[in-house]
């Protein structure tokens, strides 16, 4: 905790009133927020009473795209799933812009390690850690989204045109500088899109610091961050998942830990054998995913550089993700091949 009796972004005489009206019984004693670190996107804080613990996540401050931070479908997706065997926490309440001046929601607080620091990365413990968070998403993708009250979260045809198109949006809407090869990046993968296969619930930001990990045995206990959750082709996770792991190795990331930068851990392309494993599916075209997971991960940046040059930010290490975007749109136009001239 931050010690800071309304960290920003949260007021917490208005947030207590309202859990006390909306959760009666939750609340022993008076309730302390505080940033937690991390968050980049959406903001995360902790709250408690002095003997229990929650979590709450809103929106970023400032400069917020359209349908980029939706409150109510995070929530959404944690109360369908928390009954599954993907772990995710329990969702306890949400509310619009009336208490807090943005939408935001609670869960409880799960009590484990979110490896986000190098210094956490054991190697002893790097191969059941890279197979339990392979092993988790590939159960999030075998579910059937019907059965969980999801079949509307998405709509799955035509899911990989929308999502160049989108985040070619999300680019226009947040440039504030010119970053060679970027455009092109996003027209290439328009023009090179592969076959649609199959569909499923998508994490849409799936990587190790997204996950709490249980601190003596590596089990994943809750996924987290469920802000861009759809219906689509599971194999963006799987490309996220791996660009997180070590596709950004050497680049000396502020988010989170690569693994990649660690002796001892697997590849990223031992992440994907287990997965085909794991599901039995063909991942013939991966390439083309790895390309758009590095476009997206470069346009999310150029956002938050954005608020950052506008002072709109909390947290540390802003000002350090600007200088990622030019390499992530380089090693995207190399995932497709022939690089930037290609």
């Amino acid at each position: 905790m931050s010690g800071v009796t309304s960290p920003p972004g949260v007021e917490v005489s208005s947030l207590e009133s309202f859990l006390r009206a909306e959760c009666p019984g939750l609340l022993t004693g008076p309730l302390r927020a505080g940033l937690l670190s991390g968050g980049r996107s959406n903001l995360t804080y902790l709250l408690t009473d002095g003997h229990e613990r929650w979590v709450l996540r809103r929106p970023p401050l400032g400069h917020v795209l359209a349908t980029a931070h939706d409150m109510g479908r995070e929530f959404r997706v944690l109360g369908a799933l928390h009954p599954t065997d993907v772990p995710v926490p329990r969702p306890i309440v949400s509310a619009g812009p009336d208490v807090l001046g943005a939408p935001f929601y609670v869960m409880e607080f799960a009590d484990g390690d979110v490896l986000r620091e190098r210094a956490q990365l054991e190697a002893a413990a790097a191969p059941a850690l890279a197979g339990e968070l392979v092993d988790v998403l590939a159960r999030l993708h075998r579910l059937d989204p019907a059965a969980v009250g999801l079949a509307d979260l998405g709509r799955p045809a035509g899911y990989l045109e929308r999502q160049v198109r989108r985040w070619g949006t999300q680019l226009a809407a947040s440039g504030s500088r010119e970053v060679p090869g970027i455009a092109e990046l996003g027209t290439r993968l328009g023009q090179r899109l592969p076959a649609h296969q199959r569909a499923g619930i998508v994490h849409g930001d799936y990587r190790l610091d997204n996950v709490v990990t249980g601190r003596d045995d590596g089990r994943v206990l809750g996924v987290l961050d469920w802000e861009m959750a759809t219906l689509g082709d599971p194999l963006t996770d799987v490309a996220s998942m791996v660009v997180w792991w070590d596709g950004i190795r050497g680049l000396d990331s502020p988010v989170a830990a690569v693994p990649g930068d660690v002796p001892g851990f697997p590849s990223g392309d031992t992440l994907v054998e287990h997965y085909a494993r794991a599901t039995g599916w063909d991942l013939a075209g991966f390439a083309w995913y790895l390309a758009f997971a590095y476009y997206k991960i470069a346009v999310i940046f150029e956002g938050i550089h954005y608020r950052a040059e506008q002072g709109l930010t909390v947290g540390e290490g802003f000002d350090r993700l600007g200088a990622l975007v030019p390499a992530l749109v380089e090693r995207g136009h190399d995932a497709l091949g022939t690089g930037l001239s290609g």
